[in-house]
């Protein structure tokens, strides 16, 4: 069988995932209706989580040269226009004020990559042409899906390209393939939530010289205090702009633009249409073989930045599971622990979007016709917004703190809560070992990274730390061996990485920490597991 998985949807998710399968070794197929990747306004920014996913990948620093300058501030601004004073100013740290203060901290309480503004117009071609490079990838645009069938082996997919159709049989499919998606749609999987919730028009810009004459400073987000609900967004070229507003024509777009901007430039409107706000989930990730992800399967507000980086997660989180499979180790568990992990946090940034969607309707209801003359009603908005539109900037929690839990491959502790166990902070990240849990970024003594330390594949890895492999501070001596036996015995790969650095130690509070290929942590301990063969087969499904 030439292709093991077909990806159907090449967005950011589908692109995402065919990479991550490709640098697993998994040959894979990507279709695509469109003929190629259009100048569209969509996302644009990759979060941090994001970016530490692409850094893995080795991608990162492409996807930052192809973004906005790291100088850029990321400033956002609540305005009545761009040349009146703003009511509110929020900064926030360009990417290398960013990246300053990461280098800085020791507590393990920043990421290790900063966000990154990038349009998708911009980020989808880059994650082709990667795509496209990688032995064992097949990317076909202009092939659209048009049925599919599975049975107990695989699944064989009907592909239209031009007049022809041809069938495509693969042992996975992956629907990727948006909020109206083809795949979901033929596996009977409905969407639950709120949908339809408001209808607004995006258009996007080109304007020369609009940055640099931006008098009030620069930003990255400008939300206007109008009847319209305004709010325009300064894309990676910093010569694009996108605008949402509630107006009634495509026309009325254009002399919104110029109200918003209120001095002279010259501008061409390179694209209008409608757009409505969602919080929709599915109902299932799939079904056998055909698996979902993506705006298949969780359509938000994109207030907060969720959505594209919603999509990445899923991607690599299915990704090395069905490496694992396809190559023999992964249990009958592991695939069914997809949706199980994906769905909870599916379900998460759903809330949080709503969350901070919520936050800007706060303020924003506060609007009145008289604003500019009535200084009073002015300063009670210029209030509310100050503390209610950080609801949408300062996600960090929703971005790093998400944990898999419960999950079929993740070790429950026994005792009872814990502190730590305290409920997730859609705006605050507190960095935690706990079993489902991101392993945090931490500096090490040489500065290098830890995450850097854990190589890329999908080898589970048994952090062995303080010590541990000689003894440790708990007498966690020959910790690994027996876990080394596990999973030789099911086939499935297992690095050991020690780190004497003290530091380490202290910030992760156990002398074990055993991890799975997309960094997440599987168990914890400061002793050798009491049945490292039980521990095993739960982490690889088995």
């Amino acid at each position: 069988m030439p292709t093991q998985v077909l990806i159907v949807g090449a967005g950011p998710t589908g692109l995402t995932l065919a990479i991550d399968l490709g640098l697993r070794g998994v040959r894979a197929t990507l279709v695509e209706q469109k003929e190629a990747p259009q100048f569209l306004p969509k996302m644009e920014r990759c979060n941090a989580r994001s970016m530490e996913i692409y850094r893995r990948m080795g991608i990162a620093d492409r996807v930052r040269a192809a973004g906005l300058p790291a100088g850029c501030p990321m400033d956002v601004f609540i305005v009545l226009s761009l040349v009146e004073p703003p009511l509110v100013h929020h900064p926030h740290p360009s990417v290398a004020e960013a990246k300053a203060r990461i280098a800085a901290c020791e507590d393990a309480s920043e990421p290790l990559e900063p966000y990154q503004l990038i349009s998708q117009y911009t980020l989808e071609p880059l994650l082709k042409e990667i795509a496209e490079s990688l032995p064992g990838i097949t990317v076909r645009y202009g092939c659209e899906l048009v049925d599919f069938a599975q049975d107990a082996a695989g699944v064989t997919a009907q592909v239209r390209t031009g007049g022809a159709t041809e069938p495509i049989r693969a042992a996975y499919m992956v629907g990727c393939d948006g909020g109206n998606s083809l795949v979901r749609r033929r596996l009977g999987i409905a969407l639950e939530g709120e949908a339809n919730i408001q209808e607004l028009r995006q258009a996007l810009y080109y304007c020369a010289d609009l940055y640099e004459r931006i008098p009030i400073g620069k930003g990255r987000h400008y939300h206007v205090a109008d009847a319209e609900g305004s709010f325009l967004i300064v894309q990676d070229s910093t010569r694009h702009f996108t605008l949402h507003s509630v107006v009634d024509s495509d026309a009325a777009m254009a002399e919104t633009f110029e109200r918003v901007v209120a001095m002279p430039v010259a501008y061409d409107m390179l694209y209008v249409a409608p757009w409505r706000m969602n919080l929709l989930l599915a109902e299932r990730y799939g079904e056998g073989r055909v698996l979902l992800a993506g705006d298949a399967v969780h359509l938000v507000i994109p207030t907060g930045g969720l959505g594209m980086n919603t999509g990445v997660g899923d991607a690599v989180d299915l990704s090395w599971k069905l490496a694992a499979v396809l190559q023999g180790w992964g249990g009958p568990r592991l695939l069914a622990s997809y949706e199980i992990e994906r769905r909870q946090v599916g379900e998460r940034n759903v809330a949080a979007s709503g969350f901070a969607a919520r936050g800007r309707r706060e303020w924003r209801r506060l609007w009145r016709p008289d604003l500019r003359e009535n200084a009073a009603a002015r300063a009670e908005l210029a209030r509310v917004a100050d503390r209610e539109q950080h609801k949408a900037s300062d996600m960090i929690g929703a971005e790093l703190g998400y944990r898999y839990a419960p999950s079929p491959l993740i070790a429950p502790e026994p005792g009872g809560p814990r502190e730590e166990e305290a409920p997730q902070d859609f705006m605050r990240y507190r960095p935690t070992t706990l079993p489902g849990a991101r392993l945090p970024h931490i500096w090490l003594g040489d500065r290098t990274a830890m995450q850097d330390r854990i190589g890329y594949g999908s080898a589970f890895t048994l952090l062995r730390l303080g010590g541990a492999a000689g003894g440790g501070r708990n007498g966690s001596a020959g910790g690994g061996t027996g876990l080394q036996e596990a999973f030789a015995g099911l086939g499935a790969p297992l690095q050991l990485v020690d780190i004497a650095d003290p530091h380490a130690r202290d910030i992760y509070g156990h002398d074990l920490l055993l991890l799975r290929p997309d960094l997440h942590i599987a168990w914890r301990g400061n002793a050798p597991p009491a049945d490292p063969h039980a521990l095993a087969a739960m982490a690889t499904g088995h």
